[in-house]
């Protein structure tokens, strides 16, 4: 098997191992939700063909509404947020030959478009996530304040994860 087949299934595995036993357990002040699953979505590589994505996305997002018996939320959330990923991709990162088979990290990017890729998926899968959760604008305060929590816990969660994954890596590929 391919070496990246087998790095995607364990992160595959990983992050929904992640998402239903520890943070699906967490909210902090009430207003902050650990949405770690989006990670999935941030680290396919580019190149991954759309429908795989689509796939394995609303995969990942079924997964966790079983275990979560939230019904369809985050697998629409995660389909929905993986049809923005590279539009989202492609606004902070030039298009070009050389982006097209990477994986998107602090090392391959740099940390200030990474951040804001990060920030920005992170971002639009929260707000996803409470918008279809209250099913209504009536209490878009309460959305804003959610989304904004969730996804600043989300984003330093993801990018200390990130920062500590890529480092490992990069030790052990010298």
């Amino acid at each position: 098997m391919d070496k990246r087949i087998i790095h995607i299934a364990v992160l595959f595995v990983t992050i929904l191992l992640a998402q239903i036993l520890i943070f699906n357990h967490i909210l902090l002040f009430g207003i902050a939700a650990p949405l770690v699953l989006v990670y999935f979505i941030v680290r396919t590589p580019i190149d991954m063909g759309t429908n795989i994505l689509l796939t394995l996305s609303f995969l990942l997002g079924l997964a966790v509404d079983i275990c979560s018996d939230t019904p369809g939320l985050n697998a629409l959330a995660c389909t929905l947020t993986a049809v923005v990923k590279k539009p989202v991709f492609y606004a902070y990162v030039q298009h070009d030959d050389r982006m097209k088979g990477i994986t998107p990290n602090i090392l391959t990017l740099g940390l200030a478009d990474y951040c804001k890729y990060l920030f920005t998926i992170t971002g639009i899968f929260s707000f996803l996530v409470f918008s279809i959760e209250y099913f209504s604008f009536a209490d878009i305060k309460e959305i804003f304040i959610l989304t904004l929590g969730s996804t600043a816990l989300t984003f330093l969660l993801l990018l200390g994860t990130d920062s500590l994954v890529t480092i490992r890596h990069d030790r052990r590929s010298k």
